[in-house]
């Protein structure tokens, strides 16, 4: 079964850019990917209750946390299957630790531009020793997602993480 690869390529600067997705078909069906970025914020209901929601970034400062959302949607009519979604870790932020989500997904991380992967407790860098070590947060570049099994026709999956900018 041939892969079938969302890719993600986010900016951030003061005020966030536009995301932009590439895609592949996929085996048996087609997937549309949709991303945002939102923050969380406190707003007061009717009732004078204090809520968290999420709205869409328009200027994100040094300090504030960025989610960023990417929704896969199987528009076909058959399952598809081998689905996986990659997202760089913009530039400027840093990756919140244990953040990444995604059910019925595979996480894994990349500290060398998407080269190589592995689990978060298992990535390593060389130090400037040249030994190898355990890599930090501040250093991994990207975050892969690989759905295990078919996604059904008509349905979605959704896989995210947060960041925040430096």
């Amino acid at each position: 079964m041939p892969r079938f690869f969302l890719s993600l390529a986010t900016a951030l600067a003061v005020v966030l850019a536009a995301s932009t997705a590439q895609a592949q078909p996929a085996t048996g069906g087609d997937i549309e990917l949709s991303n945002v970025a939102e923050m969380e914020v406190e707003a007061k209901t009717a009732d004078g209750k204090v809520e968290r929601k999420r709205v869409a970034v328009q200027k994100a400062v040094p300090g504030a946390e960025v989610i960023y959302t990417s929704t896969f949607r199987n528009i076909g009519k058959r399952p598809a299957g081998n689905i996986v979604v990659v997202n760089p870790v913009p530039a400027n932020t840093t990756l919140v630790g244990g953040s990444a989500f995604g059910e019925h997904t595979e996480i894994t991380f990349s500290a060398d531009g998407g080269k190589t992967w592995a689990a978060a407790d298992k990535l390593k860098v060389s130090g400037a020793d040249g030994k190898q070590r355990p890599a930090g947060v501040t250093e991994i570049t990207h975050i892969r997602w690989a759905l295990r099994g078919e996604l059904p026709a008509g349905k979605q999956g959704v896989v995210g993480f947060r960041v925040t900018v430096n």
